[in-house]
């Protein structure tokens, strides 16, 4: 599967044991190396534009992703 950024940026992130909305993706971690995606990083409830924001964002590994789209 092949996608961009940009359109990964525009999917809202699920929790699917629990359904709870978690936000949309904000940032990547990728391998340098490899170029390999590590994990999805969604901004807690609250973030606004970088400012008011708690160091806790989600931070979803790579192998717990189940499903894109």
């Amino acid at each position: 599967m092949l996608i961009r950024f940009s359109e990964l940026r525009c999917r809202e992130v699920i929790n699917l044991s629990d359904g709870a909305r978690l936000g949309f993706v904000s940032e990547l971690q990728l391998e340098a190396e490899t170029g390999r995606v590590l994990s999805l990083i969604v901004p807690c409830p609250g973030r606004l534009f970088g400012i008011f924001a708690s160091s806790h964002d989600y931070v979803i590994p790579w192998p717990c992703i189940r499903r894109i789209g």
